[in-house]
């Protein structure tokens, strides 16, 4: 008797999947600009239409109001749809770039070019924001695309894959729901691009299972990000912007300060301000300004790095509602167990420094954030900051708020990271740029041909 091979369902399904989409992208259809913009505007038109379900599944998974939700998920993308709309076919046009003496006559120029099918792993923290955006970037750029949402908010999931899967044929734009069986068969096929937003950890993962093909991936990932007051930083409007940063998604948020450092001389200062800000927005589910732990899980490892002993005020948590009270802890030490790992929740973590040198030493000895801030009027500690400390993006004077700037690339660097999308920088994310020389047949110098004198190799030299 033959032995018969063992099939995969999950494993069979996913690979049908790509293998339409690669059919799609081979037809040319999704290479005319004109296309990518029906797409585009059809996509904005079906998330506004859905808008109300959008709203209620995501209170649902989190408990995240409609004001927070326009705030962070929605907006952002329907500014990422109105930019793609606006721009694209500026974008799409080639770049003229200049051409050298030794080609002349001659020009040059940047074509980009879609690098094809294209697999999207969200994250759950801001299931739409950071799931459909990168989809926009991906559709902007002329691929086909699959979304893989992540599972854990279930019913923002199903929605997306309900708008999505209803309305775009499949070999385009497709939603495929699951969990680990899932995302490990997407991952086991071959891609032309993979784009994961999610921890370092799973990051290494999706780079590992990408590298046999040599494709192409970004990864958008986390970190412990500082906040770093000077001794100089108006405290009252420093802590306001920083208390706001810190506790928006209950702090389910890559780009959030994760601990703040801060000058011994305004430590006690610091610290009554942010008790101050933080009982002035009085954070709750109920009044819609904050939003619950995603599930148990996260709950009791985030619950878990409050030491009793340094909690300077809050520490409270309600394991059946899934919700933990602002908290501050401080005399923190890198020791200690919550400087071990991003923090990931509401919990803001207060170490005091004497000397700049100190602070930046301290930012040092940790992975390269994501994210970096910086509290000073001050000239020289400011350039220091940008020159000596390395982060994904960063800001002065706030935290935050340059992820809501789309003329500025968000993107990690290091264990936070790598690539960058948003804006004009998601065509880039998911294009090709193709570098092309343009030669003319009427001239042809000697230059390069016919022996290798030295008088050649000078002249070449010169005008290169």
């Amino acid at each position: 008797m033959t032995a018969q091979t063992e099939t995969n369902p999950v494993e069979d399904t996913i690979r049908a999947a790509v293998e339409q989409q690669r059919a799609f992208f081979r037809t040319k259809a999704t290479l005319p600009i004109e296309f990518r913009l029906e797409q585009l505007k059809k996509f904005d038109r079906l998330i506004r239409a859905h808008e109300e379900e959008l709203y209620d599944a995501i209170y649902s998974d989190f408990g995240k109001s409609r004001h927070h939700t326009q705030l962070t998920e929605l907006f952002p993308l329907f500014e990422e749809l109105e930019l793609a709309i606006k721009h694209l076919k500026d974008w799409a046009k080639p770049r003229k770039v200049a051409t050298n003496l030794l080609n002349q006559p001659g020009k040059s120029y940047i074509v980009a070019e879609p690098l094809g099918t294209t697999l999207v792993i969200g994250a759950w923290n801001f299931p739409y924001n950071l799931s459909l955006i990168p989809v926009v970037g991906s559709m902007m750029a002329g691929n086909t695309t699959v979304l893989k949402p992540s599972e854990l908010p279930a019913e923002t999931s199903r929605i997306m894959a309900r708008i999505i899967n209803e309305n775009f044929d499949p070999g385009y734009l497709r939603v495929i729901e699951g969990a680990i069986p899932e995302t490990t068969a997407l991952l086991n096929q071959r891609w032309d691009k993979i784009f994961f937003t999610g921890s370092p950890q799973v990051g290494r993962i999706v780079n590992q299972a990408a590298a046999p093909h040599l494709t192409n991936v970004t990864l958008e990932l986390g970190g412990k990000n500082p906040a770093i007051i000077a001794k100089d930083a108006p405290v009252d409007v420093s802590v306001k912007r920083l208390i706001w940063a810190k506790f928006i998604n209950s702090g389910q948020l890559c780009l959030t300060p994760d601990y703040v450092l801060v000058h011994k001389s305004i430590k006690n200062k610091v610290l009554e301000r942010m008790v101050h800000e933080i009982e002035k927005h009085d954070y709750s589910v109920e009044r819609g300004n904050f939003t619950r732990i995603i599930n148990e899980r996260n709950f009791d490892r985030v619950a878990g790095l409050i030491d009793p002993e340094k909690v300077y005020y809050g520490g409270a948590s309600d394991r059946a509602e899934r919700v933990i009270q602002p908290t501050i802890v401080h005399n923190v030490s890198l020791d200690d167990p919550i400087m071990q790992d991003e923090i990931f929740g509401p919990i803001i973590a207060v170490l005091e420094y004497d000397t700049l040198d100190e602070a930046f030493d301290i930012v040092r000895q940790l992975e390269k954030p994501l994210a970096g801030y910086l509290f000073s009027h001050d000239r020289e500690t400011k350039a220091r900051f940008l020159a000596e400390i390395p982060f994904g993006s960063g800001a002065i004077n706030d935290a935050v708020m340059q992820n809501t700037n789309s003329n500025l690339p968000f993107g990690g660097v290091g264990n936070s990271g790598m690539g960058r999308y948003h804006g004009e920088y998601s065509f880039e994310c998911f294009s090709h740029m193709k570098p092309v020389l343009e030669k003319i047949f009427d001239f042809e110098p000697n230059l390069k041909y016919y022996g290798h004198s030295d008088r050649q190799l000078k002249l070449i030299r010169k005008l290169g």
